[in-house]
């Protein structure tokens, strides 16, 4: 009987670099389903369910719903005013599973559950408004990514990566699919607006992260304006975005009134809120750009400014704010001049360029994105070697 040869042990120049690598979250198998109410450790639904159970929940609930349906929803620099009734309602909720409930972007009737997180968002606070709490409990697994770059000989070798990143998502039938819906919705000159953001969602909500954010997030050699401008072209900005800049104060408005946009808008200032000046984000800079990318589709969309560099920004302006003009720059720059998303930005179009310009040992590969998350560690002299032969390490074990 013939021995089954052995499993060559690792090399010694591997097993250091494991012993070196952060511990990372498992990935997600192929098959795995997207999050549902069931995956999150407190729906808002499933706490809706066991309110309705309980005669004082539930009644405390539904006087609660139609408090706020019937008062407008305030801005962070205004004093809601909240009737004595309502505030009692709140009060009676504070110790029921409604408190802290949470939702998913990815989960069936994410609308439904974002309704009744903000309906009982009063009772967390008691009439004070909290821009800062995202109703968002986002899971940390991701997916290898698998690509053929095989399929790409047919693109001219001097290709940009942003046409590049387009061919991948054309050879994915999801992407594709997605993909085409949007561009019909969002092409034309009689194209409509609501049905062209629409579909931006689905796509930015539906398609697999690294084929949207490889779309939206290829990077551009900087005297190559053909790239720039399919890169900035990527979500329609000529139906998507309103043909006239409104005030961003209205803007802002208009979003509040959106549970979806609110949510968007509140889990972007959540997880992109600069702690210093060096660009720290508040949370993983990859929670930074899945937020980001949230807000595409909804009435605070954003877009690159312009074909030759990856600054980003919403299409509205502050004239006309009056004495709120402080506060409309403090939201317009919180895109603008946002240190956090800027490098968030640049280090995942690192990480594109790095798929393209390395030796890979084998045409087709699975590929899990190591972002840098913890900008202490980059401090150190040995921290830029060790991230940089992430990637490789990565394909060197499956191939072993």
């Amino acid at each position: 009987m013939v021995r089954p040869p052995s499993p060559r042990p690792l090399p010694p120049v591997v097993l250091m670099l494991l012993l070196l690598l952060p511990p990372s979250p498992l990935p997600l198998a192929a098959g795995d389903p997207l999050p549902t109410e069931s995956r999150l450790m407190n729906s808002c639904l499933q706490a809706r369910r066991k309110c309705q159970a309980d005669p004082i929940c539930s009644a405390a609930y539904h006087h609660l719903d139609s408090c706020t349906s019937s008062i407008s929803t305030p801005l962070p620099s205004e004093e809601p005013s909240v009737p004595a009734d309502c505030l009692e309602a709140a009060q009676q909720l504070r110790n029921s599973s409604l408190i802290g409930c949470m939702c998913h972007r990815r989960m069936k009737n994410q609308v439904a559950c974002l309704d009744i997180y903000w309906t009982v968002h009063r009772a967390r606070s008691l009439g004070n408004y909290e821009l800062d709490v995202s109703p968002y409990e986002d899971t940390v697994t991701s997916k290898p990514w698998k690509m053929n770059l095989s399929k790409l000989n047919m693109l001219k070798p001097d290709s940009d990566l942003c046409l590049k990143f387009a061919m991948l998502c054309t050879l994915n039938d999801k992407c594709d699919r997605l993909r085409k819906a949007y561009g019909e919705a969002c092409s034309g000159p009689h194209c409509q607006r609501h049905v062209c953001l629409k579909q931006l969602l689905t796509f930015f909500e539906k398609a697999a992260e690294p084929h949207a954010q490889g779309l939206l997030l290829c990077p551009c050699a900087p005297n190559d304006r053909g790239c720039g401008e399919r890169r900035r072209n990527t979500i329609a900005p000529s139906c998507a975005l309103p043909p006239v800049a409104p005030n961003c104060l209205e803007l802002r408005r208009l979003c509040f009134s959106d549970p979806l946009c609110r949510s968007r808008l509140v889990d972007f200032q959540t997880h992109c809120h600069p702690m210093d000046i060096l660009g720290t984000c508040a949370t993983e800079q990859s929670r930074c750009l899945r937020a980001y990318l949230g807000l595409i589709g909804t009435a605070m969309t954003p877009n690159f400014v312009s074909n030759v560099n990856t600054s980003v920004a919403l299409s509205c302006t502050c004239r006309g704010s009056g004495n709120l003009q402080e506060e409309c720059e403090q939201l317009e720059g919180f895109f603008s001049h946002n240190p956090c998303l800027t490098e968030a930005i640049a280090a995942k179009m690192r990480f594109h360029s790095q798929l393209f310009y390395q030796d890979w040992p084998h045409p087709t590969f699975a590929v899990m994105a190591h972002q840098n998350e913890n900008r202490a560690l980059r401090s150190q002299p040995w921290v830029p070697s060790l991230f940089s032969c992430t990637l490789p390490l990565i394909l060197l074990l499956s191939l072993w």
